[in-house]
């Protein structure tokens, strides 16, 4: 398996976030995307989970047996908002996505205690605080099983006991050939991953626009 980009350009509204960028991930290794604010690193991670279509190039996974399925659907997303609703308790939150993502791996008091939050499914997840809400929405990864993990700092809100526990569920996954592309400023503790490092934002304000710009590759 090999998720696979070439000549990738995203649009927001009229202007050009990044154009030309090409990278290949193998199964069982990640890719950590870095940059400044504003050069397209949620862009790119959007675009992958289908969220964005690209405005030029192609995404694709290679290497797959069965029936041909859009690359967003051997995925899940994790990004800065948890998806998660507050009026609901812990396991009414993940039971919807143990049944909306198919494929189930790992029950909903398994997932928990992965993550370092057993005996709490009953809470209403307006409860809980930030870096609780955040590892909910990690074990949300863990119910289902999809081979691309594409994370946007993930380890926002944690605190250093469950970043180390994050980058173990991490290994694990990576270690089952699975792929991780991480958008990210921290340092996940991620061995032999991939760098891809998005430049300054593109300074023209339209795809018409003029500017030279070098394209961000592996």
């Amino acid at each position: 398996m090999q998720l696979v980009a070439e000549n990738l350009a995203v649009d927001r509204g009229e202007r050009r976030i990044f154009e030309g960028l090409s990278f290949s991930v193998a199964a069982g290794m990640a890719l950590v995307v870095t940059g400044p604010n504003g050069a397209g690193k949620s862009t790119l991670i959007k675009a992958i989970a289908g969220f964005l279509t690209p405005s030029a190039g192609a995404i694709r996974l290679d290497g797959l047996t069965g029936e041909a399925r859009p690359v967003r659907e051997h995925c899940h997303y994790l990004a800065h908002d948890n998806a998660l609703k507050s009026q609901l308790t812990v396991d009414e939150n993940l039971s919807f996505w143990w049944q909306f993502m198919g494929a189930p791996r790992a029950n909903i008091e398994e997932a928990l205690e992965r993550v370092g939050l057993p005996g709490i499914g009953e809470l209403p997840v307006g409860y809980l605080s930030a870096g609780q809400k955040r590892r909910v929405a990690i074990a949300r990864l863990l119910l289902n099983e999809r081979p691309v993990w594409l994370v946007d700092e993930p380890t926002s809100a944690l605190d250093k006991a469950s970043e180390t526990r994050f980058a173990e569920l991490v290994h694990e996954h990576l270690d089952r050939g699975g792929i991780i592309v991480a958008a990210t400023h921290q340092a996940l503790g991620l061995k032999d991953a991939q760098s891809l490092g998005m430049g300054t934002p593109l300074p023209n304000p339209s795809p018409q626009g003029g500017g030279a710009h070098e394209s961000p590759t592996t």
